[in-house]
């Protein structure tokens, strides 16, 4: 199982979660994709950790589980592959960057220009049941993930921590260190949007805590 994560992400990830876990992660992939639609697809569950290199992060984004619709989730939080319809959050994102930034909206929602930029895109589950958002929250991600976003959060690497909802939030005790910054709002779904999501300004502030510390800020356009 652990040669399914990156390289770099494996070398830090197996000591401190162990093998028998990731065998566990193995075992329950095997029943899960076997005996239902499972998304997304089964080679594309670390294409956040793919996309951005543990050296490279520089911010997090952190989500719940992959969308549950067919052909959407793509294993990065709130992306979409190019051409699709973007789901309602996505849109929330996209007017809140648009008003922050004063750019105009990205054509597409697949974020990949931002994981490659060091936006690490992360959900805390992920797999999720066709059509049942959350159905496998509890199950056998959160060790993993929760051990991913303590590794980010101890490295040197200054990192922004974006934390969208309540679910996200639940993760703050994790992120140590004072090098760090950590963002918070209500999460963009429409159902909370506007408690305060639209004018937290995420994407102006993230780019100047990175410019003060010295390095280069997030092309989010």
């Amino acid at each position: 199982m652990a040669s399914f994560l990156p390289a770099d992400w494996e070398k830090v990830v197996q000591p401190a979660v162990g093998s028998l876990y990731l065998k566990r992660i193995n075992s329950f992939l095997d029943t899960a994709y076997g005996n239902e639609i499972v998304y997304p697809k089964r080679e594309n569950i670390f294409a956040a950790l793919t996309a951005t290199p543990l050296s490279e992060v520089k911010v997090v984004i952190l989500g719940q589980d992959p969308y549950p619709n067919p052909k959407q989730a793509q294993g990065m939080s709130f992306s979409v592959p190019a051409g699709m319809a973007l789901p309602k959050s996505l849109i929330n994102i996209y007017k809140e960057l648009v008003d922050d930034l004063g750019i105009a909206a990205p054509q597409d929602g697949d974020l990949h220009r931002w994981a490659n930029q060091g936006v690490l895109l992360l959900n805390t589950v992920l797999t999720v049941p066709a059509h049942q958002a959350g159905g496998h929250a509890g199950k056998i991600w959160e060790p993993l993930t929760d051990e991913i976003i303590h590794l980010v959060a101890q490295q040197k690497q200054p990192t922004v921590f974006i934390l969208w909802g309540k679910q996200a939030q639940k993760k703050q005790t994790l992120i140590t260190g004072v090098q760090n910054l950590i963002l918070q709002a209500p999460h963009p779904s429409p159902l909370s949007a506007y408690r305060g999501f639209f004018g937290s300004k995420p994407f102006s502030q993230t780019n100047q805590f990175l410019v003060a510390a010295g390095c280069n800020p997030i092309d989010w356009g």
